[in-house]
């Protein structure tokens, strides 16, 4: 594991050396708080009756939809970056395992979506200037976050493995995302067996009851379960350039 976090320090501070985690992290504040300034106000007026937990279901609603796009931008240069200049082949050179180098990257990615996060833990505050918000609910609300974030960075990170181009990576990242997004969509067409499997692959399915206060180990194993398997996925992807080398 070592080595794991040596690539994933490594990471990070290269995300910091580039505009990506500034402008990125700027922009997704700017649109998450203007948002969560926009429903406050809008539940200052009793005609809207919108309550506290609504805020807090709307706020989290809103954030997931906009890790949709962010998550494959964090993601685009971590392996098609690598590709492009060369550097990978050095670092799969390295006594390092292609899991570790995987597995390092992702977690740079989580930490830098994390550090996103953080902030607006403020919003929280500020509502306990107009009652007493459901502190357990909110808390699961930001597990539910965390989860589905890593799961969409996952999906970033296989998209990432494939090609040399960060815009592609990106682009691919996104329609990998969107297709499972709306997978739940795509299960309200059909009954039985089927609109369950669509429903239950989609990573929209398993948010909801983590912004009412509820943490379903259904739901947790779900998003663990994607990141495994997409991280498996990319590393298979360096593998097979390995041994084509």
């Amino acid at each position: 594991m070592r080595n794991t976090w040596i690539i994933a320090i490594r990471e990070l501070k290269s995300y910091f050396v580039s505009a990506i985690a500034y402008a990125v992290g700027a922009l997704f504040l700017l649109i998450v708080g203007f948002y969560f300034y926009t429903v406050t106000r809008a539940s200052q007026q009793p005609s809207l009756g919108i309550s506290l937990e609504s805020i807090l279901r709307f706020f989290f609603s809103f954030v997931t939809t906009v890790l949709l796009f962010t998550g494959p931008v964090l993601t685009m240069r971590l392996l098609a970056e690598e590709q492009r200049s060369g550097t990978l082949e050095l670092l799969m050179t390295a006594p390092v395992r292609d899991w570790q180098v995987v597995v390092g990257k992702f977690l740079a990615a989580l930490a830098l979506l994390l550090f996103m996060l953080i902030p607006t833990l403020s919003y929280l505050l500020l509502l306990t200037r107009f009652g007493n918000p459901d502190v357990t609910a909110a808390l699961s609300g930001y597990l539910g976050l965390l989860l589905m974030g890593s799961a969409l960075l996952a999906i970033g990170t296989f998209a990432s493995s494939l090609t040399q181009n960060q815009i592609v990576a990106a682009l691919l990242g996104l329609v990998l995302v969107l297709g499972m997004w709306l997978l739940n969509l795509a299960g309200s067409f059909f009954t039985g067996t089927l609109a369950s499997v669509l429903e239950y692959l989609s990573p929209l399915s398993h948010f909801d009851d983590f912004t009412r206060g509820v943490v379903d180990t259904t739901h947790v194993i779900y998003y663990l379960s994607v990141v495994v398997a997409f991280l498996f996925l990319a590393t298979r992807v360096l593998e097979s350039r390995r041994w084509n080398q």
